[in-house]
């Protein structure tokens, strides 16, 4: 059965009445069905404009769920979003970035998913809308592992949401694979720091990828970074204590150890794009 909603409501409408498949840019699903059956309903949300686009308002930055890498890539958005735009143009090749979408990145959950480490960063929240209303929660909350998240089977990812509270201070992404394209990461690592005005971090937000089952926040080492001199050689901060929340595992892209080994260089190549004078250069 396929169904093609015209509006938000009737989406939801069909959803609650029966399981179904959501579709969007269908850049995981079809690859999916070389190997797979199909599924017995599919809920196309492509044609639902309301979806797709970046509001930025007073309090909040709204991501339509329907908007894709190539649209993240080029959005006139704070430099907190770099990790993010710089995230966007590592999702597969360019064909895919004209049609995949942040929603199905994050609704496919996996541990290497692109657009998770720079979204932690900026503490975007997830909106998730159902017959019954809308709720929100923290991206952290609604990634639960490898393939796994919170929506209920009568939601849909309606919108990312990230407070401009969050939006502050410049931020970089550095992805770790086999080659520099077309690969999935060996370790990824998105990086916000903000400044007190003065020489100093006023805030940190770290975050790793394909290094556990969901990307995880440092908080250690966020901790251990407020209050740092931008001058100071901010990589020889990270210790294996900060390293302690991930869990990578060993497969045919690396082992565990190395993993770790590379999550700690990325975060110290991270560090450096992020001060002052490496962010306005570029």
């Amino acid at each position: 059965m396929y169904l093609r909603p015209n509006t938000l409501k009737e989406a939801c409408d069909l959803l609650a009445e029966r399981p179904a498949q959501i579709l969007s840019g269908g850049t995981d699903i079809y690859p999916a069905l070389v190997d797979r059956p199909s599924p017995e309903a599919v809920l196309d949300i492509s044609g639902i404009d309301g979806l797709r686009g970046v509001e930025q308002g007073g309090r909040e930055i709204r991501i339509g769920a329907r908007t894709t890498w190539s649209e993240l890539a080029r959005a006139d958005l704070p430099p907190a979003f770099d990790a993010l735009r710089a995230a966007a143009r590592e999702v597969g090749s360019v064909q895919i970035q004209n049609v995949a979408t942040i929603a199905g990145n994050l609704c496919h959950a996996s541990p290497a998913a692109d657009g998770v480490p720079p979204l932690l960063i900026l503490d975007a929240q997830i909106e998730l809308a159902s017959r019954t209303g809308l709720r929100r929660l923290p991206l952290s909350d609604f990634v639960l592992g490898n393939r796994r998240t919170a929506r209920r089977p009568d939601e849909i990812l309606s919108a990312v949401i990230v407070p401009r509270a969050s939006a502050g201070g410049c931020s970089a992404f550095v992805k770790l694979g086999s080659r520099r394209y077309l690969v999935i990461s060996i370790a990824m690592v998105a990086v916000r720091l903000a400044a007190d005005g003065g020489s100093r971090i006023r805030e940190a937000a770290v975050a790793v990828g394909s290094c556990s089952a969901a990307a995880q926040r440092l908080g250690a080492l966020e901790r251990d970074l407020v209050g740092r001199s931008w001058h100071e050689d901010l990589a020889s901060l990270v210790t294996g204590r900060h390293l302690a929340p991930l869990s990578p595992i060993d497969d045919v892209r690396g082992s565990a150890a190395y993993r770790l080994e590379a999550a700690r260089e990325l975060i110290g190549r991270a560090l450096d794009l992020c001060r002052p004078e490496r962010a306005h250069a570029a």
